[in-house]
């Protein structure tokens, strides 16, 4: 039998000596209670075989404490029972009426005992009017009532039918409340609440940190440990050690870890029960948050606790209440290239991997994705019969990480090709080269400028692509991702713009983030909608039109990521959002040999097109890139109905096509004859 549930088998008996005590005065004698309860004689003997019958005795009843008192002095280590009593300043009367009202949970023959005294025969839970009668003194000043409110308010007990009379009142002890106070402790405890054992945390990976993060965590636990500081709140983004971190830090502590998720509103009686789990598991209780964009959680007062208080949170929002006057706060960011190089080791196991220096740099993704990214690889490989990852199985894994939460505010687009297929002039090709250089090396700039240059710069890449409808700039997009090997997606603006105050932000602060985790290029096609000119304050709509468009400023001066941002009308962008962007390209309409590569580039290699149909569309017909896709396709589709090889005729039909469709005539000499085919 293990101390802690020796400890909690003193208070049992302490709280069934007093009930059968009362029991017996309800009843007549002790006599008439064994017989009408039969089970207590069971009670009473294990009691004589302890040596605490003697305690029974009414004028013994000051002498549990005592004896309480002098088995602790022989159990140094950690008691639930002892902890919870010195946390929350409980006296010796409250532990017997908290476990007096758990009795039916250690044994269900007890509930038959209190329908029967209390005249309920439906309910076999203790009332607050039975336990009162019992428990109170002779001069009674409402201190079982009292004590009975301090338990309620600890979530230690629970009223079930709080619609009745009051003295009808009946209580319980919560399932986990019951199980941590007899020293027993699993991992899921209730809905949001998870336990990790110290020995758990004993067995984790050292912390991969940057030596600076790491001098300044060790000195963490010993200002919790003297109370110096109350609590710490670690930042950062999501899978990226926050959680982890705090591990570390409970394991110094030498205590394990209550997790605490979706809770913190103070009539939730699980978050009432959060400060007296941790003090009986002897565990520090993490709060995981992830407040949107402008919001401060309050947490409330975390009652019953013997620890500091970890706390888990995004890059934004905040957070405020009790206990947090004296807080620390680290900042975790996203790892560097030496320790994505472990990261990587790691979770690849102990096969050699000679592509460990490609997947470093290619893959700049949060820790925690880096190790889910490395397994699955591993998996992708076996798949293929390899034993060594390629950067392929780390691309296909990194696909699959919470891309359904990426999918419902963005579209993925697939990247595919190379800088040939995109017909533009070479200005605006350096250009792209540019922002290609500029996006392969974003993490070594900051080391190659001036220190005090250097720290102004992030990770964060952000252009502009502007220019008129069809000449390029999505396809430069995709290019772009292909060229350096990264995902690609197109913003959804109708998942993201909501017309209720402060959602649009909440749901651009989740878009951005979760890019940054992954590593993903975000493009924001007609971005014009979003990043508009500021306007007078006319109404409160463009009040709060002006807040979106400063929060969007001030997260993407902030954002780590691959930005991408293209419009059609760069004069209805805001100026602040063009200072902004580090390469803003120009894509203009294409001149006639531009068109030429673009209609070589579009029609089929086995097209029966004259030539001198082709120069002279080249040459006469001003049309965009975007126009040309669309008068190739028109021109396959006739030839499709045809069966014939695509020729000169459908050709011409496809582009009168297109300039009928803009309101225009054709300036082709053969327009005329075509028509009848569009």
């Amino acid at each position: 039998m293990s101390e802690p549930f020796q400890h909690f088998k003193l208070y049992l008996f302490a709280a069934v000596s007093r009930v059968v005590a009362h029991a017996a005065r309800m009843l007549g004698t002790e006599d008439a209670l064994l017989a009408r309860f039969p089970f207590l004689s069971g009670y009473r003997e294990e009691l004589e075989h302890l040596g605490l019958a003697t305690l029974e005795a009414e004028d013994g009843a000051g002498a549990w404490p005592e004896a309480i008192a002098t088995w602790e002095e022989d159990t140094p280590g950690h008691l639930p029972l002892r902890a919870l009593r010195e946390a929350a300043g409980l006296e010796h009367d409250a532990l017997t009426l908290l476990l007096a009202v758990g009795l039916v949970e250690e044994d269900a023959r007890f509930g038959l005992l209190f329908a029967t005294l209390q005249g309920t025969p439906t309910l076999h839970r203790p009332n607050l009017g039975l336990l009162n009668a019992w428990w109170r003194p002779p001069e009674d000043r409402g201190e079982v009532r009292a004590r009975l409110r301090g338990l309620e308010r600890l979530g230690l007990v629970e009223i079930i039918n709080p619609d009745a009379p009051r003295t009808e009142w009946a209580l319980h002890v919560p399932g986990p409340l019951w199980d941590a106070l007899r020293g027993e402790a699993h991992e899921h405890l209730a809905p949001g609440l998870r336990y990790h054992p110290l020995e758990q945390l004993q067995g984790e990976e050292p912390l991969i940190l940057p030596e600076a993060l790491r001098d300044t965590l060790a000195r963490v636990p010993p200002l919790l440990q003297s109370g110096e500081a109350e609590a710490l709140l670690v930042r950062g983004p999501r899978h990226n050690g926050r959680r982890t971190l705090l591990r570390t830090v409970a394991r110094e502590l030498g205590r394990g870890v209550l997790q605490v998720e979706g809770l913190g509103k103070a009539e939730d009686a699980r978050w009432r029960m959060v400060g007296p789990l941790a003090t009986l598991l002897h565990a520090l209780p993490v709060v995981v948050l992830e407040p949107a964009p402008g919001e401060t959680v309050e947490l409330p007062p975390l009652e019953g606790s013997d620890a500091p208080l970890g706390v888990v949170l995004g890059r934004q929002g905040g957070v405020s209440g009790p206990g947090l006057e004296r807080a620390l706060t680290l900042h975790l960011p996203q790892p560097g290239p030496d320790e994505r190089r472990r990261h990587w080791r790691s979770g690849l196991g102990p096969e050699e991997c000679p592509a460990l220096d490609t997947l470093t740099s290619r893959f700049r993704m949060t820790s925690g994705n880096i190790r889910r990214a490395a397994r699955l690889a591993r998996a992708h490989a076996a798949l293929a019969g390899r034993k060594t990852v390629e950067p392929e199985d780390a691309q296909e894994a990194s696909r699959a990480l919470d891309r359904q939460t990426l999918d419902t505010l963005a579209v993925r687009l697939s990247p595919s090709g190379d800088w040939s297929q995109l017909a533009v002039g070479e200005e605006t090709l350096r250009e792209l080269r540019h922002l290609e250089t500029r996006c392969r090396h974003r993490e070594q700039l900051p080391a190659r400028v001036s220190e005090s240059l250097g720290r102004q710069l992030t990770p964060g890449v952000r252009a502009l692509f502007q220019g008129t409808s069809g000449t390029g700039k999505t396809l430069a997009a995709r290019l772009l991702a292909a060229a350096l090997r990264m995902e690609l997606y197109r913003v959804e603006l109708s998942s993201v713009v909501n017309k209720y105050i402060g959602e649009t932000e909440k749901n651009l602060g989740r878009l951005f983030s979760l890019a940054e985790e992954l590593d993903v290029l975000l493009l924001f096609d007609e971005g014009d909608a979003l990043f508009a000119r500021r306007t007078g304050v006319g109404s409160s709509n463009d009040r709060y039109a002006n807040l979106e468009t400063n929060y969007l400023l001030q997260r993407i001066e902030s954002y780590e990521g691959i930005l991408l941002v293209t419009t059609n009308a760069p004069d209805a962008i805001d100026p602040a959002f063009q200072r902004r962007m580090d390469v803003v390209v120009d894509f203009r309409a294409p001149e006639p040999s531009e068109r030429w590569v673009l209609w070589q580039l579009h029609l089929p290699a086995a097209h029966a097109v004259e030539a001198a149909l082709l120069r002279e569309v080249a040459a006469r017909c001003n049309l965009s890139g975007g126009q040309i896709r669309n008068a190739v396709l028109h021109a396959s589709l006739l030839a499709l109905e045809d069966g014939a090889t695509l020729g000169t005729e459908h050709l011409e039909a496809g582009v009168v096509r297109e300039y009928r469709k803009a309101g225009a005539v054709c300036p082709l000499r053969r327009a005329g004859a075509s028509s009848l085919r569009d």
